[in-house]
């Protein structure tokens, strides 16, 4: 039982100093929010649920914020503390395929159409029908999957950021035509990490006879499946 908590803490401090290096590297400017940038932990936060479930994978990346928070010396505005949620939610999302999930980007919609300027952009939100929609997927398909997850924490976003800024109808309308290409890529980015990292883990499992501790694989993008569909 020793040796498995040991085993269990070393490969999460390990998936965390992964994440924590992966913060550090930008992908690109948030639309609408000067000073905020997504990073290629956009892309790996999210499937940590998905290899090591939800409770251990909140608790991973929970432990991945505070780090880069406190790396990038606490800063307290409300940009930062926000971008701390979306992700959680996310990585719910990826994790497991669960109706109560459904519940997030219902509340957010309903959120964005209760403030005066999201009755005016109310079309924007109806973007946060695709987790709803991917979540019947959830099991059949790793991109609509991704799609959904990062859709997920765009809903929960928006739906903070609206209340807390005070962000003005047109440029909600003005984001519309970006919001896809950037989900879009946001998507195909999960949905490449999720596959390279699982296939690392079996090539590791395999070829070491490492027990990787608590590691749900998904076998179609392992070592020993030859074919793999999105």
């Amino acid at each position: 039982m020793q040796k498995l908590n040991l085993k269990k803490i070393i490969f999460l401090a390990a998936f965390a100093l992964i994440g924590l290096a992966a913060m550090q590297v930008p992908f690109s400017q948030l639309v609408g929010a000067k000073g905020v940038r997504f990073s290629l932990f956009d892309f790996y936060g999210p499937i940590a649920g998905g290899f090591v479930g939800s409770i251990w994978g909140l608790v991973t990346v929970g432990i991945m914020q505070l780090a880069n928070w406190a790396w990038h010396g606490f800063a307290t505005d409300a940009g930062t503390i926000i971008r701390f949620f979306p992700m959680l939610f996310a990585l719910l999302y990826f994790a497991k395929k669960t109706r109560w999930m459904l519940l997030v980007p219902a509340i957010a919609m309903i959120a964005f159409w209760a403030h005066p300027e999201g009755r005016q952009a109310w079309y924007y939100a109806l973007y946060w029908l695709i987790p709803i929609a991917a979540y019947f997927f959830h099991e059949k398909s790793i991109l609509l999957r991704a799609l959904g997850t990062t859709f997920t924490a765009h809903a929960v976003g928006g739906a903070l950021w609206i209340w807390i800024f005070n962000m003005k109808a047109i440029l909600w309308i003005g984001l519309i035509p970006v919001v896809w290409k950037e989900r879009g890529l946001m998507a195909i980015g999960i949905t490449l990490t999720f596959i390279l990292f699982n296939f690392l883990m079996s090539v590791i499992a395999q070829k070491t006879k490492i027990q990787l501790p608590f590691i749900k694989l998904n076998p179609k993008y392992s070592l020993q499946q030859n074919k793999t569909t999105l």
